[in-house]
């Protein structure tokens, strides 16, 4: 789904953003029947309240858009997602009341507010359309919302119109409309190959598992995406129950977020070279399935004693890490919808990331509080690497007692690569709705990254 600025100039609605404490100046900028109009519908500037002031026509002329204190606004993000979903159908401009990162954030979190998962239910309003401001980047703006847009679509297509194949699909078109270069390895392929592991936990499923590998750019320092890219997890002979099986169609949110983040890289001609790794695979039950307490031998050649067929996606994450590995970029980033242990530690608006580089923890940070995309640095903590060495092999895809468990994760994942690595266990769904983010398919940490990217590349 296309995100984007208005292109209507006529008729355009000026829009002021009124804090608490600036409540009387505002009102002393209306007419004396705007400011009668104000008293009469108690606008008091609270935090998402809207007013459209008439004219003599009853046409909106203006309007006040409430933005109360900083500490409301400490509470949340994306409070004009919120202003936007509450106007009526028109074109609005942002007039007055923010300025800088504030104003750039909130014209993104107008955008953001505009998405619809359309593909079956098609809906006929335009909501409110906004024009851009003069001093903001609209183009980078609409680059980010569209990257967005393009996961969230990603996420909420079911798995009967998402599987392999299809997210193969998607990749294509991305690397057909940025000039990047594609190429798939599938079925029984990925064995000689050398992807053991994606071939065996795909193998089950009807729909063949794959390899994706799109690199674009041809100069710079060289980033590479690595995106968990499991279409439906039914968790294999370790059977999931209904109640946990229900969102598995977002098992390949790493995938789908990486395909966005690439869509801002891309868009934005940032000066690097990029890689986009995913394993497309449909964890499925069948007679050729994967057993518990199978050993597998992955790309890297190291053993893996399978305790839960359920733990796939750090399995053919493995191989495209150890790929990625072995043209040394500069830096790897995974992302995952990895383990629930993540969700039940920070929950499910927070993205978990886990590096060795205090200054790489640094950049995610710092840049993840500018664009309001929050996260949390989880430990690579090494006393735990016993946990994930069974003893009859060199590791363990679940170890027992359920203790830690997207560090074990993390860790396991953290074997199968030597280049500078940042890993990102995150949830990919909105559980319920918020300002600019509907229920559904999320994007997490894909803008933190994209903000950080010059200091994490020295660019």
């Amino acid at each position: 789904m296309l995100l984007n600025f208005a292109t209507e100039t006529d008729n355009v609605i000026p829009l002021h953003v009124v804090e608490t404490d600036g409540l009387d100046a505002a009102l002393k900028g209306l007419s004396d029947a705007g400011r009668g109009w104000a008293t009469a519908q108690g606008f008091k500037a609270a935090l998402g309240q809207v007013l459209t002031v008439p004219g003599d026509d009853g046409a909106i002329t203006q309007v006040l858009a409430g933005y109360g204190t900083a500490g409301n606004r400490a509470r949340g993000r994306f409070h004009m997602g919120t202003i936007a979903a509450k106007l009526p159908d028109g074109v609005y401009q942002i007039a007055s009341g923010l300025s800088g990162a504030d104003l750039e954030e909130a014209a993104l979190a107008w955008l953001l507010a505009q998405y619809k998962f359309d593909r079956y239910a098609v809906s006929t309003s335009t909501g409110a359309q906004l024009a851009a401001t003069e001093g903001i980047d609209a183009d980078r703006i609409a680059t980010i919302a569209t990257g967005e847009a393009l996961t969230r679509d990603l996420i909420n297509t079911p798995a009967s119109d998402m599987g392999p194949q299809e997210l193969e699909d998607a990749a294509r078109a991305l690397a057909t409309k940025h000039g990047a270069k594609i190429e798939v390895t599938t079925g029984d392929d990925l064995l000689s190959a050398g992807f053991p592991m994606i071939h065996t936990v795909g193998r089950a499923s009807s729909r063949a598992p794959r390899l994706l590998d799109m690199r674009w750019g041809e100069t710079g320092p060289q980033l590479t995406l690595v995106g968990k890219g499991v279409c439906f997890d039914t968790g294999g002979l370790n059977i999931k129950p209904g109640s946990s099986m229900g969102l598995m169609k977002k098992d390949m949110g790493g995938s789908a977020t990486v395909l966005g983040l690439a869509h801002m890289i891309m868009g934005l001609g940032l000066p690097i070279r990029l890689r986009v790794l995913i394993p497309a695979v449909e964890n499925s039950i069948d007679g050729d399935a994967f057993r518990p307490q199978d050993i597998l031998t992955s790309r890297k050649g190291l053993t893996v004693e399978i305790n839960n067929t359920d733990a796939e996606g750090r399995l053919v994450l493995a191989d495209a890490l150890t790929l990625s590995d072995e043209d040394k970029p500069d830096l790897v980033i995974s992302m995952a919808t990895l383990t629930g242990a993540a969700r039940v530690a920070v929950g499910p608006d927070l993205s978990p990331f886990y590096t060795d580089r205090d200054d790489h923890a640094a950049a995610i940070s710092d840049a993840a509080r500018a664009v309001a995309d929050p996260v949390w640095r989880m430990p690579f903590y090494e006393p735990y690497e016993t946990m994930i060495e069974p003893g009859i092999a060199d590791l363990d895809n679940a170890p027992k007692g359920g203790m830690a468990g997207s560090i074990t994760a993390a860790l396991f994942l953290r074997r199968f690569i030597e280049s500078p690595y940042i890993h990102f266990d995150i949830y990919g769904w909105q559980p319920t709705a918020a300002p600019s983010r509907p229920k559904g398919g999320v994007g997490m940490g894909a803008r933190a990254v994209l903000e950080a990217l010059p200091k994490l590349l020295n660019l």
